[in-house]
């Protein structure tokens, strides 16, 4: 008997060692860590709304939020934040600038100075700061371990290897021939349109296309139309993903089953499907020989399978990164949603603003004009660089470890940024005063996985405890009255202008629509070349503006877009 009972007791000795373990971990990860946050916080005046157990204040946000967007705005105004992060109005006002709120139990610390910022961004802190584990949950079945939620080591490795396919000596090549050609097809699509139904069109949908096209040819080395079922899939698990992150907060939820997760499931596993036969299709065409000479053969797809290629070839050591088919997947799921949807978005808004600043649209029609003639905008039209003042380099040689090939892209980047600036002057500066006011970001977060410090102005300074991540609110910044003046929410272009006052928010590091420091956006360059692009295209083909049925009702899924889409008015100019 007592063998018996003995038996039983070492029988069931795992399960109850598992079971100690995971209640040590739900209490370290609901009760313990959360505590030692608080208390930390709390030691500097950093407070905010009281958390609920479990739940945080993301019952407090979601209602804020659906109440504020559950209609359309009543007029045409760019004064979005209380719409779109009215959290962030109430809480700053009976905080102060740096508050903490919970979602669920993960503390987001919201940080709006300038100097924090800064820091936050800096190489100083790339290596200890990333996504936190309820980001990169919440992306799994969307973007996977693609370079968006990448840390530490591993996203230096990945933006090493797609850097490259962003850098300037590139899109000077047949990159922008090949921009301006799928412009010039959107063009004629949208007035096919205007002839078959009327002068009215919903811009966002033929931007979606063409960015789509876009990205897809120089980058993936196929179509839109071959791809649109990509697209498609990418746009349904963003709907579904958005949705089913506000569950996460549930201890475990990540493993009950719901109507969300088994139909990202579905639609993840066949949107992977279609891109690895594209990839085996470009991995047989590299190994044939038939890889193309232009530029869709040296595009992200052609480098990431030239990483994997080399990787085999050299024999990957046991601790060395390298990229599996997978991490490919993850990576084109990552570029066809960034470079598709953020791209799409912004053109959408710069229309949107232009339909409804006919006199600006006229500066920037004539800018095109003269700097084009009757010709599509080419590479060729950029002049040459001379002097270039680089943004001064936030980094100590020796103290931080920074890639030479990351470093020397980032410098690409910046020239290419330069020398863009120098032409289209009137369209630069729309394109940024578009990017102030929808961000198509309208938050940065960055988690803390150890103790750091950051330095204000005056000698401030916020100790982040690890564990915390540090949200900073981009719309908020962007449409600070304090940082740009009385008219922050109205459409100012000049403000961008060589010289001008209002210039000065963007050298202190208020400016953040493609964030900063090493973890910016990669595709930057890319994203402002395409932009300029497509806009002289359009300017040169179509005069337009606003319909009578637009209704402004800006709303965040994963990305600031217009609910309704943007109606206009399209009028064909002569063909030259």
């Amino acid at each position: 008997m007592a063998l018996g009972v003995a038996g039983l007791v070492l029988a069931a000795l795992p399960l109850l060692l598992l079971l100690t373990r995971a209640a040590w971990v739900a209490v370290t990860c609901y009760y313990l860590t959360p505590l030692r946050i608080r208390r930390a916080l709390a030691a500097q005046g950093v407070l905010g709304p009281p958390p609920r157990p479990l739940v945080g204040n993301l019952r407090h946000v979601s209602a804020l939020v659906a109440a504020s967007t559950a209609a359309a705005m009543p007029s045409l105004s760019h004064d979005i934040v209380p719409r779109l992060l009215p959290h962030y109005v109430l809480w700053s006002k009976s905080y102060g600038s740096i508050f903490v709120y919970w979602y669920g139990s993960e503390p987001r610390v919201c940080v709006t100075e300038a100097g924090m910022v800064r820091e936050l961004l800096s190489s100083r802190h790339a290596h200890v700061t990333g996504k936190s584990w309820m980001q990169r949950q919440g992306a799994k079945h969307f973007i996977g371990r693609g370079l968006i939620m990448a840390n530490g080591a591993t996203w230096w490795h990945q933006r090493r290897v797609v850097a490259p396919a962003f850098m300037a000596d590139r899109l000077r090549g047949r990159v922008v021939a090949h921009m301006a050609e799928c412009a010039g097809k959107a063009a004629r699509a949208m007035r096919e349109a205007v002839a078959r139904g009327g002068n009215e069109v919903e811009v966002g949908a033929h931007m979606a296309r063409l960015a789509g096209d876009i990205v897809a040819r120089t980058e993936f080395g196929t179509s839109y139309d071959t791809g649109k079922r990509i697209f498609g899939l990418i746009e349904e698990l963003q709907r579904l993903t958005a949705r089913s992150s506000r569950y996460l907060w549930v201890p475990g939820s990540q493993y009950f089953p719901s109507k969300y997760r088994r139909e990202i499931k579905r639609l993840n596993g066949e949107l992977e499907g279609l891109l690895k036969e594209s990839i085996e299709r470009s991995r047989e065409i590299a190994d044939e020989g038939r890889t193309p000479s232009s530029a869709c053969g040296t595009g992200l797809l052609g480098m990431l399978l030239a990483e994997t290629g080399k990787k085999k070839e050299e024999g990957t050591n046991s601790g060395e990164l390298g990229y599996d088919t997978q991490t490919i997947v993850d990576e084109c799921k990552t570029f066809f949603f960034a470079g598709h949807e953020t791209s799409a978005l912004l053109l959408t808004w710069a229309i949107m603003l232009l339909a409804t600043n006919p006199s600006w649209q006229d500066k920037a029609r004539a800018e095109v004009a003269a700097v084009c003639g009757n010709a599509p905008p080419t590479a060729d039209h950029l002049p040459k660089l001379t002097v270039v003042s680089l943004p001064p380099a936030n980094h100590a040689a020796g103290r931080h470890r920074v890639s030479s090939m990351l470093m020397l892209s980032c410098i690409y980047v910046y020239i290419y940024i330069y020398i863009s600036i120098c032409i289209y002057k009137q369209l630069q500066m729309v394109i940024n005063e578009t990017l102030r006011l929808y961000p198509p970001a309208t938050l940065l977060p960055r988690m803390a996985f150890e103790d750091i410090t950051l330095g204000g102005a005056g000698g401030e300074e916020l100790r982040v405890p690890r564990g915390a991540s540090v949200w900073i609110p981009v719309l908020a910044i962007h449409h600070d009255e304090a940082v740009w003046g009385p008219d922050a929410h109205e459409f100012r272009p000049d403000r961008f202008a060589p010289g001008h006052r209002a210039r000065r928010p963007c050298a202190a590091g208020r400016f953040l629509p493609f964030a900063s420091g090493p973890r910016n956006c990669v595709g930057q360059a890319y994203a402002m070349v395409e932009a300029k692009v497509v806009l002289a295209v359009m300017l040169a083909s179509f005069r337009f503006g606003i319909s009578d049925e637009y209704r402004h009702a800006p709303v965040n899924v994963l990305t600031l877009r217009p609910r309704h889409g943007v109606p206009v008015r399209l009028l064909p100019l002569p063909q030259q």
